[in-house]
This record gives structure tokens, C-alpha cells and sequence, in this order.
């Protein structure tokens, strides 16, 4: 019935107004974004364009944590609890990566843009709604852009926002806008532990030390071994070889080579089967690499790193915050298509706060890949932010006149 009520509402037909109206200052706030570099563990200068924005936009007590969070609070009529709402600042892609957006009419390229440049930029865009619209929420929200979502990050942002930050107490529900069009809510977090996996030998002249121990053999047969591992399709689990790296010159045998390794399950107990047959491969390449060749100048081992653990979880579909989030997906005309993704919303609901990941919304494409595309063309903009604007606002308990 909110839901309904707010859809009807003067207020939201106000800041429906105000989202087209604005629609050309997203998509520049989009572009400006994208084009400042932020590989993980280097957020920093987007970050801080990013409270600048953030402030300039209404909300109050704007701030970088500890951690590198970026954050402000819309002032409810409440006050307790919270709602937090997460877009996360940096992107996969490494220092040097050309971030400058390609236009071609109404698409616009470039790595990290949907990635969740979008996300970023569409906040932005809705809380200058809202407050055109003068909706006043119950709850207090809390909207941050958020480090470390990606890759190593290890999903740090989040973490030190519900375990060390200043409103780790009052945060009672999440909303990670982050996320696929095909995905529109996302109920249930997939777990992932991330390795970084070092063969190490001796080492030596190509020609002079051969048939010693060769660390890189054994990282191929590691590897060989990894690509014929068979795997559930349900619950879906995976496994991938990201990034290989080592080694001296040509004519030389490595003394070291690695390789990260990235294994994810929808299943805590499908993804534990996973992590035992991967140690198991690692040692037998080891093991097989050592009797096949030389260790007069040493054995061949390998040296584990856990990078990355992000753990599982679940926000049943008959809680409040997802029924409200599903309610604005059918009354605008979609069936609300439920997923298992890896998102911030990992961390509250793996420690029992009721979280979802909504779409960034907007079609899109490619992400993680350096054509990664997105479509800015108005009417399907003006609708992907009109739900996460509902959401957001069902979520905090909004009025509507």
C-alpha cells in the first residue's frame, strides 16, 4: 500500500519532474566520474570529488571515515534505526587503465562505468529529486559511497562501516545499488575466497640449469588440473585463473611465479568442497613438479595467500525490505527477478541485517572488460532512477501526498 500511495503521490510525480529535467547533469556527473582513475586501493581522488558532490546535494554531517568512505545523512523525522544506501567508489581496473569515455549517441563507453559509476552518478541525481519533491522519510539514510568493493578491496568499505564505523549501531537495513538489469534484486550473497597462489624454486639458467625444478610447469599443471575441476550448476559455483605474473627474463627458469585464483559458490558448503580440491591440486603439482624433475638445488613450493573472503548470506524474500523493493518492480510493470550476486550487501547479511542489491539500472554492458558500455538514453534513465528512488523510499518509510 506505500508503495502505491507514494507512486500516486504530487511528491513523486514532482521528483519524476526534476530526474528528467536533470538528466543532462547526470550524464555529465556520470562522464566526470568515470574519467577519475580509482583502482582498488586508490580511491582516494574520486572519493573526494565524491563528498564535494555530496554535500553539495543537501545532507548533512558529509565525511571520509577511516577507512576512505565517503558519506552523508538525509535527516529523518525518526531518527533510529538507519537505512543505508552503498555505491561503491573504485573499480577492477588497474592504475594507467584509459578511463575517458567514448560517446556514440546516447551510449557511452569506458571501463568502470556501470561498474558503478552509474550507481554513483544516479544517487546523486535522486536526492536532488527528493529534495525538489520535499519528501520527508522516517528513517535517517545514510548514503555513502563506499571503498574496496572490488577485488582484493575484500569488501573493506563495507566492513568498516557496520563493524568499526560511527553508525555500525543505527544501520538496520542496506540497499547496495549495485548490480546487473537482468538482476534486480539481489536476496542472497555468493561466496568467494580469492587466493594469490606462488610457485617457488631455485631458479637458473635456461640452458645451463635445465632440468631443474620449474616452477611455471608446475603453475601450468596447477592450472590444467584447475580447468578440469567439475562444479554444481545449483547451486552455481565457479572458478577462475585471473592474473599470472613472475618470472626473470626469457632464458631464465623463474624462481617465482603466482597466479590469483578466484573461486565463488552460492553454497558455503559447495564452495568449502571447492577450496579443499584446489589446496588438493596444489599439492599434487607440487608434488608431481618435484618428482619429475631436479631439486639438487632445492625443492619446489608453493605458498598460499587468502586475499579475499567474502562471505554468504541471505535476506529472506518475505522480509519487509524485499517485499517493498519487489512491490516497486511490479508496479512498474516488471516481475521483480530475484539473484545470487556478490555485492556489498554480502557483508549485512551474512551478519543478520536485512540488505538487497538493487540495479544500477539503464542498460549496460561488458562490465569488468575495457569496453564496458552503458546506455544514457532518457526515458529508460528516468525509469531505472524512478525505482531505485521508490525503493529507497519505501525502504525509509516515506509519505506521500
Amino acid at each position: 500500500m506505500r508503495v502505491r500511495r507514494l507512486l500516486d503521490s504530487q511528491k513523486f510525480r514532482t521528483a519524476t519532474e526534476s530526474l528528467r529535467s536533470d538528466h543532462a547533469r547526470f550524464v555529465q556527473e556520470l562522464i566526470r566520474l568515470t574519467e577519475i582513475p580509482a583502482p582498488p586501493f586508490k580511491e582516494q581522488a574520486r572519493a573526494k570529488v565524491y563528498l564535494d558532490m555530496l554535500s553539495a546535494n543537501g545532507l548533512s554531517d558529509v565525511e571520509m571515515d577511516a577507512e576512505g568512505n565517503v558519506m552523508g545523512v538525509r535527516k529523518g523525522s525518526g531518527g533510529d534505526p538507519m537505512l543505508a544506501v552503498l555505491s561503491h567508489l573504485d573499480s577492477v581496473f588497474p592504475e594507467g587503465t584509459d578511463v575517458n569515455v567514448k560517446r556514440t549517441g546516447t551510449k557511452l563507453a569506458a571501463p568502470g562505468i556501470g561498474d558503478d559509476s552509474r550507481a554513483l552518478a544516479v544517487v546523486l541525481q535522486i536526492l536532488r529529486a527528493m529534495a525538489a519533491a520535499k519528501f520527508q522519510t522516517a528513517l535517517d539514510i545514510l548514503f555513502v559511497g563506499d571503498v574496496g568493493e572490488e577485488g582484493e578491496g575484500d569488501l573493506r568499505g563495507v566492513k568498516y562501516l557496520l563493524t568499526k564505523g560511527k553508525y555500525k549501531d543505527r544501520v538496520k537495513q542496506l540497499i547496495a545499488v549495485d548490480g546487473p538489469e537482468q538482476i534486480r534484486i539481489g536476496t542472497a550473497g555468493v561466496g568467494t575466497k580469492r587466493y594469490r597462489v606462488s610457485f617457488l624454486g631455485p631458479g637458473g639458467h635456461s640452458y645451463f640449469a635445465i632440468g631443474l625444478v620449474h616452477p611455471a610447469f608446475a603453475m601450468g599443471n596447477a592450472i590444467a588440473k584447475i580447468a578440469r575441476l567439475k562444479v554444481t550448476d545449483q547451486p552455481k559455483t565457479t572458478f577462475n585463473v585471473g592474473v599470472l605474473s613472475g618470472g626473470t627474463s626469457v632464458n631464465s627458469i623463474p624462481a617465482k611465479v603466482s597466479m590469483d585464483v578466484d573461486l565463488r559458490s552460492e553454497s558455503k558448503d559447495e564452495l568449502n568442497k571447492l577450496v579443499d580440491r584446489f589446496h588438493s591440486i596444489l599439492h599434487e603439482a607440487a608434488v608431481e613438479e618435484n618428482e619429475a624433475r631436479s631439486t639438487k638445488q632445492g625443492a619446489m613450493v608453493v605458498e598460499t595467500k587468502l586475499i579475499s573472503d567474502r562471505p554468504t548470506g541471505e535476506t529472506p524474500h518475505d522480509s519487509p525490505l524485499v517485499q517493498s523493493a519487489a512491490a516497486v518492480i511490479r508496479a512498474f510493470g516488471h516481475e521483480p527477478l530475484y539473484g545470487v550476486i556478490s555485492t556489498d550487501a554480502n557483508i549485512p547479511m551474512s551478519i543478520g541485517i536485512p540488505a538487497v542489491a538493487v540495479a544500477r539500472g539503464g542498460k549496460g554492458g561488458r562490465q569488468h572488460s575495457l569496453d564496458e558500455w552503458v546506455d544514457v538514453e532518457e526515458n529508460s534513465s528516468v525509469e531505472a532512477a524512478q525505482i531505485l528512488m521508490l525503493t529507497i523510499l519505501a525502504a525509509a518509510a516515506a509519505g506521500g501526498q
